[in-house]
């Protein structure tokens, strides 16, 4: 992949911090300085507090399936692979279908290999902000989209949106705890003309079917993801050692080809730091 040995490293990442955009049910991030520069005119200490399922990060099987294993229990290997990254636009509720997977792979050097990690750039990490373009109207992977990926033994499946499953197949619609987000089920229905559980009757129906087939999956993917956009790479986005973790915050890296970067893509800001 790297025959002249030149490569450079695309963060894939969103910023997390104090103030990043917020699943609806998760509690917001905290910060305490408990040493600061006035204090000894050296050192800064803070202590956090925040929920793990927050800004881009990789859940764990615990998660969502009882008894199964936690992050720890996790191979390193997991996380790290060869990547590419597929190019299916999707807008408001849309569904990631089988033919997007496999048209889309057809514009990627080798396609889909078996032990590839693949990432899905819809367009909706340019949306990434306190909106409900990014979360209330997310588009999502659908059931037969999450089966292709399990039997074509993909290691992984990035997300560049809220969730592995669409957000009407979560408790912000009306599932498990929910409805978080009741005004999303009013506006599906005035829209459509029937209840959205009538098309999304499951309970996250796509983490149960990746993450039971040791299928990884990362949600929140950001940054510079167009310039790597229909490319292959190797990719990492390594978790926490964090004990018994039902998914962690980590780092999502694309290691690319020099001659595979999209120098027409900008680079990816953050006004207001965390989006």
């Amino acid at each position: 992949m790297f025959k002249d040995g030149s490569f450079e490293l695309i963060d894939l990442s969103n910023p997390f911090g104090r103030g990043n955009p917020l699943w609806p049910s998760n509690g917001d991030f905290h910060i305490d300085r408990v040493q600061h520069m006035p204090m000894h005119y050296r050192l800064l200490q803070t202590f956090n507090s925040f929920h793990m399922h927050n800004s881009t990060h990789a859940d764990s099987p615990a998660h969502v399936i009882p008894e199964s294993p936690y992050t720890h229990e996790l191979p390193i290997q997991n996380y790290f692979g060869e990547a590419v990254c597929l190019d299916i636009p999707k807008g408001k509720w849309e569904l990631i279908t089988v033919e997007d997977i496999e048209n889309a792979a057809k514009k990627v050097p080798g396609g889909i290999k078996e032990g590839d990690w693949v990432l899905l750039n819809t367009g909706t990490h340019r949306r990434w902000g306190e909106n409900d373009d990014y979360f209330a109207y997310s588009p999502g992977l659908s059931i037969d989209g999450a089966k292709w990926f399990v039997e074509h033994h993909v290691r992984g499946v990035g997300f560049d949106m809220q969730a592995i499953d669409h957000i009407l197949y979560t408790y912000a619609a009306d599932h498990g705890p929910g409805p978080y987000v009741p005004r999303i089920c009013e506006e599906y229905e005035e829209q459509f003309g029937h209840p959205a559980k009538d098309d999304f009757p499951e309970w996250e129906p796509c983490h149960d079917i990746l993450m039971a087939n040791n299928v990884m999956g990362i949600e929140n993917l950001g940054g510079d993801l167009d310039k790597v956009t229909n490319q292959r790479f190797l990719f990492c986005a390594f978790p926490l050692r964090w004990y018994m973790g039902d998914g962690t915050i980590v780092r999502a890296v694309a290691f690319v080809p020099s001659d595979r970067i999209d120098r027409s893509v900008p680079d990816k800001e953050y006004p207001y730091g965390v989006y």
